[in-house]
């Protein structure tokens, strides 16, 4: 019976290992500044004109550099991005014709051009510094929301990879070659994302639990979890 290779992971010289995400960015005011510069990233993909996307490309490219250097995971990111494109090509040739058809593409790459940072910044900072900095301008409760919300990214993007990986084997109809059928999408949906849904929901319910155990919003001046 053949077995699928497992890729080892590759140690740098301190003896981190370099397929697995690693914070680098662990101050508060450096933290501060990358969310600025993930939000402009992100808004300049919707709203700067067609002339000045070129900039933006390759500012995007150098954080999926960085990202990747980092132990953060594109293959994803790529999927994401072949999926919304084939979808959105469809639906322009449906709906618009071919001549229209490069405004989808477009609009795929303006999404993931706003996508990019998102995931750079969950790669690059610390979970806790980021409730730090946005408890700064935000009530606690929505920052431990929005800080918990980026901490789990990597961790769902594991869950996913599994249970794809699991339904697959079990037989069921959603390998990139399967899915160029549109008949085959609702098996994606109920075989995936279902199942994925019912674990953000347990999940969120016990970090919600584990915060409370803790006694978070019982104090006017939380602390935050050192480095």
């Amino acid at each position: 019976m053949w077995g699928k290779h497992v890729k080892t992971p590759f140690f740098d010289r301190s003896g981190r290992d370099r397929t697995s995400p690693h914070y680098v960015v662990r101050s508060a005011k450096l933290c501060a500044l990358c969310i600025v510069a993930t939000i402009c990233c992100a808004s300049g993909a919707f709203f700067v004109p067609n002339t000045a996307l070129i900039p933006l490309l390759l500012i995007n490219a150098a954080l999926l550099g960085h990202g990747r250097y980092l132990g953060g995971r594109v293959r994803g990111l790529m999927l994401l991005f072949a999926t919304q494109l084939l979808i959105t090509s469809i639906l322009y040739l449906l709906l618009h014709g071919v001549e229209r058809l490069h405004e989808g593409g477009l609009a795929v790459i303006r999404i993931m051009l706003a996508i990019i940072p998102g995931w750079w910044l969950s790669i690059v900072c610390t979970p806790q510094r980021i409730g730090e900095v946005l408890s700064w301008c935000l009530p606690r409760k929505w920052a431990f929301v929005m800080a918990a919300s980026f901490s789990l990214l990597p961790y769902m993007a594991k869950e996913t990879r599994e249970i794809y990986q699991m339904q697959v084997m079990r037989g069921a109809n959603i390998t990139a070659k399967a899915l160029c059928y549109p008949k085959h999408w609702p098996e994606l949906i109920y075989c995936v994302l279902y199942p994925l849904l019912i674990q953000l929901l347990k999940l969120s319910k016990q970090m919600a639990l584990a915060a409370k155990l803790r006694g978070f919003g019982s104090h006017k001046r939380p602390t935050h979890w050192p480095d």
